[in-house]
């Protein structure tokens, strides 16, 4: 029997929107740093406010950020207090081996943006050094990079290419999931697990209502 596909809540406001996506069985919340653009920013005191609040309960928290070099990014971190690191721009194989050495106890998720072909075997080349993958739908070469967010989903069928390259390493898809679409999704890509953000919320916040929907139809 297969493992329950994990669902991460992304761009978590607050301690309300974390207690609500928790008591929605939520694995996994995503705290939004600084970005280039893009939904759910908050500042860093907030994510290292609401990390805080949820420490000791059956979840892990990702700090999301848009730093490349090791040092900036463990610095955040150290701040932050997240269990996880996910890194939504491309990090150079050296600093992701320096950061590791940095935060040898810290999970590192690399986000691969899923723009072409060029994504697999960067996914291939990145999955040694870090603990999981995550595939989006930004476009970092875009004049103001998209680094998540979008709402927008990309190609499962190469997301599952990619997932097949990498097993068993862990990964997430994001990108445009909502409720109509992800039953195909999983049975598509089969991931580790799910990344929302813009799918599950209106006027830009948490929405009780649709994230039950989304849960349960992951569930079904």
């Amino acid at each position: 029997m297969n493992a329950p596909v994990r669902v991460k809540v992304c761009c978590i406001a607050d301690e309300a929107e974390a207690r609500l996506a928790i008591a929605h069985g939520a694995a996994a919340l995503g705290l939004v740093s600084a970005m280039p653009s893009g939904p759910g920013v908050i500042d860093d005191a907030t994510v290292a406010r609401v990390a805080a609040a949820v420490r000791g309960q059956p979840v892990r928290t990702f700090l999301l950020t848009a730093r490349t070099r090791a040092d900036d990014i463990a610095t955040q971190h150290a701040a932050a207090g997240t269990t996880t690191l996910q890194l939504v721009d491309q990090v150079p194989l050296a600093e992701l081996q320096r950061l590791r050495a940095l935060r040898p106890d810290v999970e590192l998720v690399q986000v691969i943006h899923v723009t072409g072909e060029a994504a697999l075997a960067e996914a291939q080349a990145v999955a040694p050094l870090v603990d999981a993958l995550l595939l989006d739908s930004g476009n970092p070469n875009a004049a103001v990079k998209e680094l998540g967010g979008t709402g927008r989903t990309h190609d499962w069928a190469l997301a599952r290419r990619i997932r097949d390259a990498v097993f068993p390493r862990p990964l997430w898809l994001a990108g445009g999931l909502r409720v109509h679409n992800v039953a195909e999704a999983i049975a598509t890509v089969q991931p580790y697990g799910l990344d929302l953000c813009t799918g599950v919320r209106v006027d830009g916040r948490l929405h009780a209502p649709t994230l039950a929907a989304f849960m349960a139809a992951v569930s079904a």
